[in-house]
This record gives structure tokens, C-alpha cells and sequence, in this order.
């Protein structure tokens, strides 16, 4: 009797860190089921630039839309500025509308394409979509979270690599970042043109 409740005092205690650590001080915007903020005045935008990476090819991972269309990452034959974020991640609620303006601005230059690590898929990736009114990003997303293993499993959301047209990566952002500035377009623009010297 006194083991077993050790032990049930053990497991209750590991439980409690264990949400305690889920918490990040936000009220219910870190919840699956929750949805976040349209808009907040409170997220800032303070992703870092790491080139530790560059070099690194796009993984081969294949991404669904909603209809059920397939995209092999690997095979996509153009500079590319792959996005991971999700419906329940504030800071990615917040990048999503700056990244639609910087695929409108950057067509043709590079592809932006937006992937969603939400394990309901479609499901909530769609009715996001329809609220927001993002025309320029794709609606990609990555049921197995296939793409958050390859990046270490489970990066902190946003993640956003620019890959150059032959697929290797540039560099990343770690974090939410203002892509509607002149800065991130020029940070752009200048890792592909600096890549095919």
C-alpha cells in the first residue's frame, strides 16, 4: 500500500512538471483545440537568422493539400522558402499575413510555401484559411509531422528555411519574423543571388 501510493505520488508529480513545462505563460494559445488570436498586439516578432544548416538539402518529405494533391519537397526545381507553423501557434497566426504579402511581392523569385504541422489537418487548416483570407500561400500540411522529426523533432513554430534552386538551404529563422519589410525581402533575395555565384 505505502509503494503504491509512492508511486502514485511519483506519477502525479512527473504529471505536474510535465504540463507545467506545456505552459508558456499565453492563455490557451498553445492548445490544439483553441483557437488563437486573430490579431494580438502582444507577439513579437523576434525570430533569429541561423546559417548553421546551410548547405543542407530539403528533406525528401512529401506534403497533401486538402484535395489530396501531393508535393515532394525534394522535386520542386525552384528557390523555395519553406514555412512550418500551425492554426494553435500564436506567433505563426500573427506571420502568416506578412508572409502572404512577401509571396505576392516575390513571385516568381522564390516559392513560399506554407506547411501546417497540425495533426487535425484540413480539418482546421481549411476554415483558418477561409477567415483569413491568405490568397498567396498554399495550404500544405504534413499529417505525420514528418517535417518537424526531419527538423529535429519538433522545432519551435514558425520555423522558415529559404532553400536555393537546387535545394540546398541558405539559412533558417527560428521564431516569428516581420516578412513584410524591405529587410526580409532583401534578406531574401540576396542569400539566392549571393548562391548562384
Amino acid at each position: 500500500m505505502a509503494k503504491s501510493r509512492l508511486f502514485l505520488s511519483v506519477f502525479a508529480g512527473l504529471a505536474a512538471s510535465t504540463l507545467a513545462a506545456c505552459d508558456n505563460g499565453e492563455e490557451d494559445t498553445a492548445q490544439e483545440n483553441v483557437a488563437p488570436p486573430v490579431e494580438s498586439g502582444t507577439i513579437e516578432l523576434t525570430g533569429t537568422l541561423d546559417e548553421e544548416y546551410a548547405g543542407t538539402s530539403i528533406p525528401e518529405v512529401t506534403v497533401v493539400n486538402p484535395a489530396g494533391e501531393k508535393l515532394l519537397l525534394s522535386e520542386v526545381g525552384e528557390p523555395v522558402l519553406l514555412n512550418l507553423w500551425a492554426t494553435w501557434c500564436a506567433p505563426c497566426v500573427v506571420e502568416m499575413p506578412l508572409l502572404d504579402n512577401l509571396a505576392a511581392e516575390l513571385k516568381g523569385k522564390v516559392r513560399v510555401l506554407t506547411v501546417s504541422e497540425d495533426m487535425r489537418g484540413a480539418e482546421v487548416v481549411e476554415p483558418f484559411f477561409v477567415e483569413r483570407d491568405l490568397p498567396n500561400l498554399p495550404q500544405w500540411l504534413d499529417p505525420d509531422n514528418e517535417l518537424a522529426f526531419t527538423f529535429g523533432g519538433g522545432p519551435v513554430l514558425p520555423l522558415t528555411v529559404l532553400y536555393d534552386a537546387d535545394g540546398n538551404e541558405l539559412w533558417r529563422v527560428i521564431g516569428a519574423y516581420d516578412w513584410d519589410t524591405e529587410e526580409a525581402r532583401a534578406m531574401v533575395l540576396d542569400a539566392l543571388a549571393a548562391s548562384e555565384t
